[in-house]
């Protein structure tokens, strides 16, 4: 199955909640997502059936890559059961979660039992006190690295770590980390910052670019490019000269990758989205509890995903993008928030 512009259905993001027990300023800012701030109620979640059901039909379609997300996924009560589910669906080849760590450590042996393959945590800083700032949380560093240790006790592996990296709060903790996971199974990731949604205040002069961040590693360890390891990888891979590891870098925006994207994302709620950067996306759960067959679903699904030409990131600052969000606006949608589809 493929889109308007040639691209392959390959990999499937689920947003189990959109809860999180952290307020990442680049995801949740507390101000958008205080005391008040409504979520979504539980009977407007998914239930694991349906989200199973979901799942097939995509992986009928070529979506042999599956990630759950949130918010943060395992604040999702008996998440075990549905991996169970998931990890059994026919052309399901790899079943992985991305999460914050910090209620890690107590459920990877269920996770991996269940037949989770891998993980990815968020780990932003190793400084406390600038984690804390990226997180607006306390954060205790060492929670997390115990986390990902315990992920890779399990079977979880290889576990990768994403760092964030925002030039005004935690940018000067790029060697820092190298420095923490070189030597270590672990494949540390740097992500530039993004303008996700409508909530983050996010300015292009905050981001680190790749490029920078590159130049300051290999001025300290050497660094060799390395092949992608699969068709509509995100992440630029570097290996150190000495042997010390491999590192990644995600240049969304200073380098996007629109034109191999494989990936669709399901929402917490049921709503099918073809791009990160989305003001709207196709209602499954109306389908599914109206009664809908697989063949209706299969239908839907299709219809979604070959109508799909999203690059907002190839377009970001161009006309073309400059003119979709005075008209999202006027239709009084804008952008959905990270937190809602997973990153």
């Amino acid at each position: 199955m493929l889109d308007s512009l040639g691209r392959p259905l390959r990999d499937l993001r689920i947003s189990v909640t959109d809860r999180c027990n952290l307020r990442c300023r680049y995801c949740m800012p507390r101000e958008a997502f205080g005391a008040a701030h409504a979520f979504l109620p539980r009977e407007q979640l998914l239930s694991f059936e349906e989200i199973a059901r979901v799942a097939a039909i995509l992986a009928g379609h070529g979506a042999c890559k599956i990630r759950l997300t949130g918010g943060e996924p395992l604040l999702r009560r008996e998440l075990p059961a549905l991996v169970e589910m998931l990890a059994a669906t026919d052309g399901v080849r790899d079943l992985s979660l991305t999460t914050n760590g910090l209620l890690l450590e107590r459920q990877a042996a269920a996770l991996a039992a269940a037949g989770l393959d891998r993980v990815t945590v968020s780990l932003d800083a190793l400084d406390p006190a600038t984690l804390g700032r990226m997180a607006d949380a306390p954060v205790a560093p060492a929670r997390v690295l115990a986390a990902i240790d315990a992920a890779a006790a399990a079977g979880l592996g290889p576990v990768k770590v994403n760092m964030v990296v925002r030039r005004d709060v935690n940018g000067e903790q790029v060697l820092a980390m190298a420095e923490r996971f070189r030597g270590t199974p672990y494949v540390l990731r740097f992500i530039e910052y993004m303008d996700v949604g409508a909530t983050n205040g996010w300015r292009r002069e905050q981001v680190v670019p790749a490029a920078e961040i590159l130049a300051r590693l290999s001025a300290r360890w050497p660094l060799q490019a390395l092949p992608p390891t699969a068709p509509g990888e995100v992440a630029s891979r570097y290996r150190y000269l000495d042997g010390a590891g491999e590192i990644g870098v995600i240049h969304s925006v200073t380098a996007p990758f629109c034109h191999g994207c494989t990936r669709a994302r399901l929402s917490a709620d049921g709503k099918l989205y073809t791009c990160l950067f989305a003001s709207e996306g196709r209602d499954l759960r109306a389908l599914l509890r109206g009664g809908a067959s697989d063949a209706q679903l299969q239908d839907a699904v299709a219809g979604v995903w070959g109508a799909r030409s999203d690059r907002y990131s190839e377009l970001r600052g161009t006309q073309a993008a400059r003119a979709s969000r005075p008209r999202a606006r006027r239709a009084g949608r804008r952008r959905i928030e990270m937190s809602y589809i997973g990153g």
